[in-house]
């Protein structure tokens, strides 16, 4: 299952731009930063490249942003937006939640690929900038946090095992599944024979094992 979470670190305390021209050239600012953190890196990025991507002056930068950090949370929350999907919670009476789970997975990592640089960068910052660190546990833990919701729902109806914490089998089930995503579109590791996996096996192992974990009803 996705994650999401709204917070983000180091956010701009400006106000949001209310013309036209001030929201298009904020957007197109963050679009470079996008660009020039995922070519050269967190630590390599310049302010001065970000503002050449954007194609304005380097003063502009200034009206919006105070720093590289507060761009690059600003960056974080963009892909945060991108990622966010329809999870467990939405599962109501008529709806398949076998279905549910493998669309929810499947829309996860999909959106973690497209974003797989900067998951990859965010897990860098984070381990030299302690706001991102506590960024990224926040993150996970809403994570892990709506899923338990949605595995308490699914106990409820009598779907899945009663007798497992609902919290504790989100901690294992959405680590195995992030986990995952950050081995294979992060850090490239592949099968045993060095290819890459196939991304609809990679959705019907990962929903496979979570849905026998949770012992959902055979599906014949």
């Amino acid at each position: 299952m996705g994650d999401r979470d709204d917070r983000t670190p180091s956010t701009s305390r400006r106000e949001p731009p209310v013309t036209m021209r001030g929201i298009r050239t904020r957007a197109a600012l963050v679009a470079a930063a996008r660009v020039v953190f995922e070519r050269d890196g967190y630590l390599d990025a310049r302010l001065t490249d970000i503002t050449k991507e954007a194609a304005c002056a380097a003063g502009t930068f200034y009206t919006y942003f105070s720093s590289k950090e507060e761009i690059f949370a600003a960056v974080l929350h963009e892909a945060q937006q991108d990622m966010m999907h329809p999870g467990m919670g939405r599962v109501s009476g008529t709806d398949d939640p076998y279905a549910v789970l493998e669309a929810s997975n499947r829309a996860y990592l999909t959106a973690y690929r497209r974003n797989a640089k900067l998951m990859g960068l965010m897990e860098q910052v984070a381990h030299i900038d302690p706001e991102f660190q506590r960024f990224r546990n926040a993150r996970a833990e809403a994570f892990v946090a709506r899923n338990a919701r949605g595995i308490a729902e699914l106990q409820e109806r009598s779907i899945v095992d009663p007798e497992i914490d609902p919290m504790m089998a989100s901690r294992a089930l959405s680590g195995m599944v992030s986990r995952m995503a950050y081995a294979v579109f992060v850090s490239g590791e592949g099968t045993a024979d060095g290819s890459e996996y196939d991304f609809e096996e990679l959705v019907f192992v990962l929903t496979r094992l979570w849905a026998n974990a949770l012992r959902f009803p055979d599906r014949g």
